[in-house]
């Protein structure tokens, strides 16, 4: 797994990077699956990735960290409460209890849903979209369109891991996408 910007890079980039297993085809043939449970066994890589995340966002007057699932709730909540942010899910269609709001989006064979509680945020806001990996990116801007159809500023979404040659970011909008490290997709 390649770092991003190895010139002038954090130390702790190689270590969260070392710490991520890449599983030759899973879920299956020609898939290179970035697993980060892991990293999540490396208690040092992981503060690592959180604080690595804190530090950036520390003061950007972030108000929301959305996390979309499932892993993003992994890195969201400890960064909300190191930032001061709540955090608040995106998650899977009927996963939510209450009254919810959607974002459909497109994926290689159909299409899938994106959904967060109404009054969750507010306009006005400023939000920081989190995941562990962008791939094609159509789950990430789909959480970009939801918040932003609510009247929250997405400030920038950010992941552990980038497949670049899979063009997630170019579906971004032009948003900016912060990653630590990128990884091998298919």
């Amino acid at each position: 797994m390649a770092s991003k910007d190895s010139k002038d890079q954090d130390p702790r980039i190689a270590g969260i990077s070392s710490a991520i297993r890449i599983i030759p085809d899973f879920p299956k043939p020609g898939i290179m699956f970035q697993d980060i449970t892991t990293l999540l066994l490396d208690t040092k890589a992981f503060k690592d990735t959180i604080d690595l995340f804190v530090e950036r966002y520390r003061d950007q007057n972030i108000s929301v960290v959305a996390g979309v699932e499932a892993r993003g709730f992994i890195f969201g909540p400890p960064i909300a409460l190191a930032i001061g942010a709540k955090f608040v899910p995106m998650r899977k269609p009927k996963k939510l209890p209450g009254e919810v709001i959607s974002e459909e989006y497109s994926l290689e064979y159909g299409t899938d849903k994106i959904e967060m509680h109404v009054g969750a945020v507010k306009p006005g806001e400023r939000a920081l979209v989190i995941d562990d990996l962008i791939a094609t990116g159509g789950t990430l801007c789909a959480a970009i369109k939801l918040l932003e159809r609510v009247g929250v500023t997405v400030v920038e979404c950010a992941c552990v891991i980038e497949l670049p040659e899979l063009k997630g970011r170019e579906k971004l909008g032009g948003k900016s996408l912060f990653i630590l490290v990128e990884g091998e997709g298919a």
